[in-house]
């Protein structure tokens, strides 16, 4: 069963459907039409009567669906209940196996303030920061008073970008310190925060890690996540581009360190800010699929939802032909996320019918989805996600290529939508990252904070003359964010 919808809950089926496994799915009242639903062999209804995100959010239906209808295994999916330790506790005490972690492990990365005392006694570097969340704004201030500006507020238990505010002066700090309180109380529930000093400039890299119950670590490289908009990524690259050998040693090394350092079991990500003189920090790690897979499944050719599944099971990573050595990168791949947004009204969520609807397709590009297609009717309750493009070249001039051309084929009308990354020139669309010489007026995609990028530097004008018009009548605005 996978306590999720849209295309996450649509990936983990297909894959159910390789290994000869019955699926089960679960909607709320508004989902009732969702491709998602179809796509299982099972399908049941939970959350009556509650909002939509909460009907995915009550444990005791989930439950209940999977006790009543003799499920094995729960797949949470990626946000929802994916790193929620009640949820995997619920999971085990209702003898349902949870695919991913241990709950304890879930509480200890869930915890960023304990998975940051985890990785310090691991050896692993983190960016000056509080131990503990702080307590009021008087604690913030002493932190300025040690470490400087610019700082930044994060939510003690969650991310999204949401309880993250960067403070440049002491004239903001009491005003981002109350809202970064806010946000993370409405977000997570709880608004405990923790301060750090904020790292200006980074490249946001992140690695994926996979382990076994019988202690075995492995890492399968890293992903670039440094484009990013209002603290979320919109464009995620693998390998990393330009990323010095030594570093990619050192990244790689410290995250199965870390991971072993918590008996990490399953999939995984570890985060990491590096900074401008090449030294890394590590930020967090995210106990579930993420997003951005697709991109480590493409140059890898390992499937990250069968070894889940496969780990589950009680199976060692050597018995599914993984080890580390066998692991090689197989030339780029970069992924952008097709949303339902409009870029005329400050990127808000647009909904809606689509009326028209063909995608970017050919050799070379991958397509992860559930809404896409003509008729499909866009909710205004949940994520602005329509479609995961991920193109895969030899080197990356040539995902870039394929990226770009794929977007510039889409036709999407009756809804607005956002194209992460359309009609790019090549050699912009890395900004020099394929070893090419970058002339000044280009903008290098690299975050200017700790998780959020620069668009400001991006040529407009000069990309908006490089786009091909869409067909007569299209509602097509894709706007560019590489």
């Amino acid at each position: 069963m996978v306590a999720n919808r849209g295309e996450i809950a649509i990936r983990v089926f297909r894959a159910c459907t390789e290994l000869g496994i019955r699926t089960v799915a679960v909607y709320s009242e508004q989902d009732t039409g969702q491709m998602h639903r179809q796509k299982a062999d099972e399908a049941y209804l939970i959350g009556r009567g509650l909002a939509p995100v909460q009907a995915y959010l009550h444990i005791p239906d989930i439950i209940k669906v999977a006790k009543e209808n003799n499920v094995d295994a729960v797949h949470p999916g990626y946000g929802f209940l994916s790193e929620r330790a009640d949820f995997a506790q619920a999971c085990q005490d209702a003898g349902v196996k949870f695919i991913g972690p241990s709950p304890e492990v879930v509480r200890k990365m869930g915890d960023k303030v304990e998975a940051r005392a985890i990785a310090i006694a691991a050896g692993v570097p983190v960016v000056p920061g509080t131990d503990a969340p702080i307590t009021s704004l008087h604690e913030a201030h002493e932190f300025s008073n040690t470490y400087g500006f610019p700082i930044i507020f994060k939510a003690a238990y969650g991310g999204g970008g949401r309880g993250m505010r960067v403070v440049h002066s002491y004239e903001e700090l009491e005003e981002n310190y109350t809202r970064a309180y806010s946000e993370a109380l409405a977000a997570f529930g709880n608004g405990a925060l923790f301060v750090e000093k904020f790292i200006e400039k980074p490249r946001h890299i992140e690695v994926q890690i996979l382990g076994d119950q019988y202690g075995n670590i492995l890492h399968l490289y890293e992903r670039d996540c440094s484009i990013q908009r209002r603290h979320q990524k919109v464009v995620e690259i693998a390998p990393a581009a330009q990323l010095d050998p030594q570093l990619r040693a050192r990244l790689t090394g410290d995250s199965v360190k870390l991971a072993k350092q918590v008996g990490y079991e399953n999939a995984g990500t570890v985060e990491f800010l590096v900074d401008k003189n090449g030294k890394h920090y590590f930020i967090e790690v995210n106990s579930r699929l993420q997003v951005e897979h697709t991109v480590t499944e493409e140059i890898t050719d390992v499937d990250l939802v069968h070894a889940q599944i496969h780990v589950a099971e009680g199976r060692s990573l050597p018995d599914l032909g993984l080890r580390q050595e066998n692991i090689r990168i197989n030339g780029c791949a970069i992924q952008c996320r097709v949303t339902t947004e409009d870029p005329a009204r400050s990127f808000q969520p647009d909904t809606g019918r689509i009326e028209v609807f063909r995608s970017g397709e050919g050799m070379g590009i991958r397509l992860d989805n559930a809404s896409a297609f003509q008729g499909a009717v866009i909710s205004p309750h949940y994520d602005s996600l329509l479609v995961k493009v991920i193109a895969h070249g030899k080197d990356h001039p040539t995902a870039a290529t394929k990226m770009s051309r794929a977007l510039a084929e889409f036709r999407v009308r009756g809804v607005k939508v956002r194209g992460c990354g359309a009609h790019l020139p090549l050699p912009l669309a890395l900004g020099g990252m394929a070893g090419q010489e970058e002339p000044e007026d280009r903008a290098r995609p690299l975050a200017t904070g700790s998780s959020s990028p620069s668009l400001s530097r991006v040529p407009w004008d000069r990309l908006a003359s490089s786009r091909r018009r869409p067909e007569t009548g299209t509602e097509v605005s894709p706007t560019i964010l590489l």
